[in-house]
C-alpha cells in the first residue's frame, strides 16, 4: 500500500472515477488499516499545506503565462509551429493545477477543505477561462495545419526542388546570362541534392526529419567553396532552400498525436458537477463584462470532453444507443449553457423595468399637433438621456452573447441568438407570469368593495408597459418583440387555462404533457390560494360572484347591476379592461374554463333528474301527461295543475340553482363573444369578412346536403375544416353561446313536463319593472334574476332532441289556453278583459324565450294564439 500511495498519490486524495463521481480516499480508505497508514503522509497538514501553497501559487503564474498566449496577433502558425511543445506544457500545468483545485476544494472532509480552499476560486475560475481560451485557439490552428499538411509539404518541397534545379542549370554554364564557369561537379551536386528533397516523403517523419537535418547541413558547407562563397545570388538561394527545409521539418513534426495529447490532458469530465458552484461567478463576470462570452464559449466547448467517457465504449461496441446517449449528455450540456447565459436576460430586464418606468410615468407622449411653445416641455432632454443611458446599457448586455459563433454543444447546435432569444423568452414568461399572479389575487374582505376592476386595471398598465417597452428595445437587441411577445402570452393564457380545465376532466393533461410547456423555456406553477388552482380561475370566480344572480340585476343595455343602489358592477367597462389586461388569449381561454365549468353543471343536473325521475316520478308524470293529451285540446280543470306542482315542488331547488347558474355564465359567454366580436371587426376587419364569408358558405352547403345528400356529400371524418374554422369563429367571436350543443344525453320523455311545471312555479315570482322594462322578483330576499333564469332554460332545452323544445313549448301553450279560458267563463270584479298573473309571467316568458333563442315566433303561434300576444303587448 506504500509502494502505491508514493507512486500515485503523493500530493492528492481525491479522484475522480467516472463523469464527475468524486472519492475523497481520507474517509474510503478508513476502515482500512494499511491504507489508512500509508495515506496518513499524503493527508498531513503539513504536506496539505505546501501542496496547495504550490498549486494556488501556479494559479497567478500560470494566468499570466495564458495570458501572454493570448495577446492578439501572437498566436499566429508560425508560432504554433515552433512552440506548440511549449503550449502544450502550459496547457498540461494549467489543467493538472485546475483538476486538483477543483478536486481538493470539494474534499469530504471539512478539515482537509479548509485547508485548501485558501485562494480566490474567482482566479480558478478565470485560469479555466483562460486554458478553454487557449485550448480553442490552438486547437482550430492546429486543425488547420493538419489540414493542410500535404499541400504546405508539398509546396515547400517543390520551392526547395526547384531552387537546386536552379543552382544545377547555374553551373552548368549554358545558361543566358549568367557569365559563370561550368562546375560538373557541383552541377551534379545540387541536382543530386534535387533528386533527395524530392524524394522524401512526410509519412516516415523520423527518418525524413533526419534527412532534411542532413541536407540543410549539406548546403550550409557548400557555402565555403570559392565559387558559391563569391555569388551573393547562389548564397541567397541557399538560403531559402535552407529556410524551405526549415519549414518541412516543422510540417513533418505537425501530427495527430499532439491532438490526442492534448485531449487527454484537457478532459474536464471530473467536473461534471463541480461545475455548477461556478455558474454565479461565471454570472457575475458577464455583468461586469459583456465580451468575456467568448470565453465563456471556449469553456463550454472544453466541457464538451465530458461526453467522450460515457460514450466511447458505446460507440466501440457500435450500440444503437449511441445517438440518444449524445442526445441526451448533450441536452444537459446545453442546458448549463442556458443556466449560465440567462443572467443576460435577468439583467436585461432589471434595466427594462426602469425602461417601463420612464415609459410609463416620466416621458410624456408626443400628441400628433403641438404648439411650438410647448414643444420644450414634451422635450424632456434628461429623461431622454437616463432612456438612451439604459437601452445601451441593454444593447452592450446582449452584445457579447451575439458576437459568439454558432458552436456544437456534442450533437446539438447552438445558435447564440436563438439561445438569447430563449433566455429573453423565458424572463419574459416569469415576469408576465408572476404580474398575473399577483395582480388577480381577490380577497373580498371588505363588503361592497369592487376590486375587480382595479385589479384589470393594474394588470392592464403592467402588461402594457411590459409590452411597449419590449417593442421599444426588440432592434437595439436583434430580435422580434412584438412575435415573441404573442407567442409567449398566449402560450402562457392557454398553459394556465388547461391546467384549471384540468378539475372538470377525468383525463388530466399533466405539466409534462402540455404542449404549452417546455423544458427550455418554463411556464412556472404558483400555488393555490383558494379553489381555482391559478389566477384565471380566481379571475373567472371572481366574475361569476360580481354577477351572481342573488344579488344582481341583468340587463341587456349595461350588463349586470346592483338593484338596490343602481351602482353598475359588471358592464362594457368591465370587459374592455379584460381586453387590455389578458387580452383576446385571455378572453378566449375565459370562454374556454366557462365552458367546462357548464359541461359539468349539466352533466350533474342530468344525472340527478334521471334518477330521481327513475325512482319516485316516472309513473305519476306519465299518467299526468296522459291527462293533458292532446295538447291541443284544453283541460276541464286547473286541479291537476296544482297537484302537479305540489308533486314536483322538490325538484325546484335543484331546478333554480342549475338554470340560473349556466344562465349566468351564458351571459358571461355573450359578452366575451361580443367583446371578441367587436375587436376582431376593428383590428382585423378582412379576417372578419373572410371569416363570416366562409362560415355563411359552409352553411349553406350543409343546408343543401340534408336537403339533396346525393348532390352535395357532407365532409369525410378525416376532413377538419369544421373544427379548424370553428375554432376561428369562436376566437372572432362568431358564434352564438345559447344555442350550442354542449352534451350528449339519452332521451328523457319526463323533462318537457318537469321543466313546464318549474317554469310554471316559477314565472308568478317575477313582476314586471316597467321602468326597467324587464321582469324582476318580487321578494329581493332570496330572489334570483330573470334573464339568467330564461337563458339557462334555453340552453338546458338545446342538449335534448328539438322535439322536447316543441313538448316544452306545447305544454305551456295548453296552460295558457286553459287560464284564460276558466278566467273568461268565471270573471272577477267585473273585469273580464284582464288575464290571470300566470299567464301574464308566461307570455313574459315566451317573448323573453324567442328573443334569447332566436326561435321564429310562427312556431310558438302554433300553440298560442297571435291575437293573445296582440291583446297582451296592448
Amino acid at each position: 500500500m506504500r509502494e502505491i500511495v508514493d507512486k500515485y498519490f503523493p500530493d492528492n486524495w481525491v479522484i475522480a472515477f467516472f463523469l464527475g463521481f468524486t472519492i475523497d480516499l481520507s474517509v474510503a480508505w478508513e476502515p482500512y488499516k494499511a491504507a489508512r497508514t500509508a495515506l496518513a503522509n499524503t493527508t498531513t497538514p503539513q504536506n496539505i499545506v505546501y501542496q496547495q501553497q504550490k498549486y494556488w501559487k501556479d494559479v497567478e503564474v500560470l494566468n499570466r503565462q495564458v495570458e501572454s498566449l493570448l495577446v492578439e496577433g501572437l498566436l499566429v502558425e508560425e508560432y504554433i509551429m515552433d512552440n506548440a511543445s511549449k503550449i502544450i506544457g502550459t496547457l498540461r500545468s494549467c489543467n493538472a493545477t485546475i483538476r486538483w483545485i477543483m478536486l481538493h476544494t470539494n474534499a469530504s472532509t471539512k478539515k482537509f477543505r479548509d485547508l485548501v480552499n485558501t485562494g480566490s476560486q474567482d482566479d480558478v475560475l478565470q485560469l479555466l477561462l483562460n486554458t478553454a481560451q487557449l485550448e480553442f485557439v490552438f486547437k482550430n490552428i492546429f486543425q488547420s495545419l493538419l489540414d493542410t499538411k500535404e499541400t504546405r509539404w508539398e509546396e515547400n518541397k517543390k520551392l526547395a526542388t526547384d531552387s537546386m534545379n536552379e543552382l544545377a542549370e547555374y553551373f552548368s554554364g549554358e545558361k543566358a546570362l549568367t557569365r559563370v564557369k561550368k562546375d560538373e561537379n557541383l552541377q551534379k551536386w545540387f541536382a543530386d541534392i534535387s533528386v533527395k528533397i524530392n524524394a522524401l516523403d512526410y509519412v516516415d517523419n523520423t527518418s525524413t526529419g533526419r534527412r532534411i537535418q542532413q541536407l540543410s547541413q549539406a548546403l550550409e558547407e557548400v557555402e565555403q567553396f570559392q565559387q558559391i562563397d563569391s555569388s551573393i545570388q547562389v548564397k541567397q538561394f541557399l538560403i531559402e532552400t535552407r529556410q524551405f527545409l526549415t519549414k518541412m521539418i516543422k510540417i513533418v513534426n505537425i501530427k495527430e498525436d499532439v491532438l490526442v495529447n492534448l485531449a487527454v490532458c484537457a478532459d474536464i469530465s471530473y467536473a461534471w458537477d463541480i461545475i455548477n458552484n461556478y455558474v454565479e461567478q461565471m454570472q457575475r463576470g458577464i455583468k461586469s463584462d459583456p465580451t468575456c462570452v467568448l470565453k465563456l464559449r471556449a469553456t463550454f466547448l472544453k466541457l464538451v470532453s465530458i461526453l467522450d467517457l460515457p460514450l466511447v465504449r458505446i460507440a466501440q461496441c457500435a450500440s444503437p444507443d449511441l445517438i440518444s446517449v449524445s442526445e441526451y449528455y448533450s441536452g444537459e450540456l446545453v442546458g448549463y449553457v442556458r443556466k449560465v447565459l440567462e443572467i443576460v436576460p435577468k439583467s436585461m430586464f432589471i434595466i427594462l423595468k426602469q425602461i417601463i418606468d420612464m415609459q410609463t410615468n416620466s416621458i410624456k407622449e408626443l400628441p400628433t399637433k403641438i404648439e411650438k411653445e410647448r414643444l420644450r416641455d414634451f422635450a424632456q432632454l434628461d429623461q431622454r438621456y437616463e432612456l438612451a443611458m439604459a437601452t445601451n446599457a441593454v444593447s452592450v448586455f446582449t452584445e457579447g452573447i451575439l458576437a459568439m459563433e454558432t458552436t456544437l454543444v456534442g450533437v446539438i447546435q447552438v445558435d447564440p441568438k436563438q439561445l438569447l432569444e430563449d433566455g429573453i423568452r423565458k424572463e419574459l414568461v416569469l415576469q408576465i407570469s408572476l404580474a398575473m399572479d399577483r395582480t388577480l389575487q381577490f380577497r373580498n374582505e371588505k363588503k361592497g368593495v369592487d376590486e375587480l376592476q382595479p385589479r384589470l386595471r393594474d394588470l392592464s398598465n403592467i402588461l402594457d408597459g411590459f409590452r411597449r417597452s419590449f417593442q421599444y428595445i426588440q432592434d437595439y437587441v436583434n430580435i422580434q418583440g412584438l412575435r415573441i411577445w404573442q407567442e409567449e402570452f398566449s402560450r402562457i393564457v392557454n398553459y394556465y387555462v388547461e391546467q384549471e380545465c384540468n378539475q372538470f376532466l377525468k383525463k388530466k393533461v399533466y405539466d409534462w404533457q402540455s404542449s404549452f410547456q417546455s423544458v427550455a423555456i418554463p411556464i412556472p406553477k404558483f400555488q393555490p390560494i383558494d379553489s381555482s388552482v391559478n389566477m384565471i380561475g380566481r379571475l373567472a370566480r371572481e366574475l361569476l360572484g360580481q354577477t351572481s344572480c342573488r344579488t344582481t340585476l341583468y340587463l341587456n343595455q349595461i350588463g349586470w347591476f346592483e338593484p338596490t343602489t343602481g351602482k353598475e358592477l359588471v358592464g362594457i367597462n368591465t370587459w374592455s379592461l379584460l381586453q387590455q389586461s389578458v387580452g383576446i388569449f385571455g378572453l378566449t381561454g375565459l370562454d374556454r374554463l366557462y365552458c367546462f365549468m357548464m359541461v359539468k353543471e349539466l352533466q350533474v343536473f342530468v344525472g340527478q333528474i334521471r334518477q330521481l325521475v327513475e325512482k319516485s316520478l316516472k309513473g305519476f308524470i306519465s299518467e299526468f301527461e296522459d291527462s293533458l293529451r292532446p295538447t291541443s285540446s284544453i283541460p276541464d280543470n286547473l286541479q291537476r295543475y296544482q297537484t302537479a306542482l305540489e308533486k314536483t315542488k322538490g325538484l325546484s331547488p335543484i331546478f333554480i340553482d342549475v338554470l340560473t347558474k349556466i344562465g349566468q355564465i351564458q351571459l358571461i359567454r355573450r359578452q366575451i363573444s361580443n367583446q371578441l366580436n367587436f375587436h376582431c371587426k376593428i383590428d382585423s376587419n378582412m379576417l372578419f369578412c373572410a371569416l363570416d364569408a366562409m362560415n355563411t358558405s359552409l352553411i349553406n352547403d350543409i343546408q343543401a346536403h340534408f336537403q339533396r345528400p346525393e348532390v352535395a356529400p357532407y365532409p369525410g371524418e378525416d376532413n377538419t375544416l369544421l373544427f379548424d374554422l370553428a375554432e376561428y369563429l369562436d376566437t372572432a367571436g362568431i358564434n352564438d353561446p345559447y344555442t350550442k350543443i354542449y352534451i350528449t344525453t339519452m332521451p328523457l320523455d319526463a323533462f318537457p313536463c318537469l321543466l313546464f311545471l318549474f317554469v310554471l312555479s316559477q314565472v308568478t315570482k317575477f313582476q314586471w319593472n316597467s321602468k326597467l322594462c324587464v321582469m324582476q322578483s318580487k321578494k329581493p330576499k332570496n330572489s334570483y334574476d330573470w334573464t339568467p333564469f330564461i337563458v339557462g332554460t334555453i340552453t338546458i332545452l338545446k342538449q335534448f332532441h328539438s322535439l322536447h323544445t316543441q313538448k316544452f313549448l306545447s305544454f305551456l301553450g295548453q296552460y295558457i289556453r286553459c287560464q284564460i279560458n276558466v278566467a273568461l267563463a268565471n270573471p272577477k270584479d267585473n273585469k273580464d278583459d284582464d288575464y290571470p298573473e300566470e299567464v301574464i309571467g308566461l307570455l313574459r316568458f315566451l317573448e323573453d324565450f324567442c328573443k334569447y333563442s332566436h326561435t321564429e315566433r310562427k312556431m310558438v303561434y302554433g300553440f298560442v294564439p297571435a291575437y293573445i300576444f296582440d291583446y297582451y303587448n296592448q
